[in-house]
């Protein structure tokens, strides 16, 4: 739009046009006041047009960043989207056919909005890790995120894709003070020696703890059942094994299981106490539009202007 000001200065291009023709205008004595009055009027209708202009181009001054100190963490939200989590949970009586992933996504809605200074990220997977949304303070972007997380699902459950990208949230990212993945899942997969090398440098080398919530049916395996021994020749349980790797991981580590919304409830308040640590953040102030001021000036401008030509003469009789 700014390349449109030079349109301005028409109005001290072009002369004025007149509705009546006189024969012969020399008899009359000079007029300094109309001369004064019509540069006037010109250079009022150079000022509107250039205040339209700069007001349809949006002036506004830059966004500005504080650094404060609040009470929070960086979390990343590992969410578990195979199809087990379209199920609901079985046995639950405090809300009768939820499936685990509403429930999940409407707990998780619940935490996000209880907490203040944080910062989230957000990555689902199945078969594969799907990156949604990296670490941001604006809750309505986190809110809407996890409540995506209530639709169709896949079949597969490759938890070592989901904790890689998981990791990823933090790279290049500065260190607040506190950080924390917390991974939801109703299973576990088998993540091979490679990728749990891997898991473990970036969770120490970015200083992220974690947290696993095990989504588990009632009556079935529970990874904190010390009397567990494998039939013979026969490898652990993913479960049991992937818990089992969490616990050699140097960063610290958490895990829980949910049989209904309820516990699952109490997992996640228990985090919400955990992860409340001093953190530096930047709070974004957005820029100021100056935009309506161009334009109600050039309104008063606009007045005046007609109140001006109020006063010319229209013609003789």
């Amino acid at each position: 739009m700014l390349w449109c000001l030079p349109l301005a200065l028409l109005p001290l291009v072009f002369m004025r046009s007149h509705s009546k023709a006189y024969s012969w205008l020399e008899m009359l004595p000079h007029d300094p006041l109309s001369d004064l009055i019509g540069l006037i009027l010109k250079i009022l209708a150079v000022l509107i047009l250039t205040l339209i202009t700069l007001g349809l181009s949006a002036p506004h001054s830059n966004q500005q960043e504080i650094e404060k100190i609040g009470v929070g963490a960086q979390i990343g939200l590992v969410l578990d989207r195979s199809a087990s989590m379209d199920d609901p949970f079985s046995g639950s009586a405090d809300r009768v056919g939820e499936t685990k992933s509403a429930a999940a996504s409407r707990l998780i809605t619940e935490f996000v909005q209880s907490r203040q200074n944080d910062m989230m990220g957000m990555i689902t997977f199945s078969n594969s890790a799907m990156y949604v949304l990296p670490l941001t303070e604006n809750k309505n972007a986190i809110i809407a995120a996890v409540r995506a997380t209530a639709g169709n699902a896949l079949f597969q459950t490759n938890i070592g894709s989901g904790l890689t990208a998981g990791a990823g949230l933090f790279d290049k990212v500065p260190n607040s003070g506190s950080r924390a993945v917390i991974l939801l899942s109703d299973g576990a997969g088998r993540i091979d020696a490679n990728r749990q090398q891997k898991i473990r440098d970036w969770f120490e080398r970015l200083d992220i703890s974690l947290y696993w919530i095990v989504l588990r049916q009632p009556g079935g395996l529970s990874i904190f059942d010390k009397n567990y021994k494998p039939a013979d020749d026969q490898p652990l349980p993913p479960e049991i094994e992937l818990y089992e790797f969490f616990k050699t991981m140097k960063t610290p580590f958490h895990a829980y299981e949910a049989e209904n919304p309820r516990t699952l409830q109490l997992a996640i308040e228990d985090i919400n106490r955990k992860e409340k640590k001093p953190i530096k953040y930047l709070e974004k102030i957005p820029g100021k539009d100056y935009s309506n001021y161009c334009f109600v000036l050039a309104a008063i401008l606009i007045t005046l202007l007609l109140g001006v030509k109020y006063l010319e003469v229209r013609t003789w009789h």
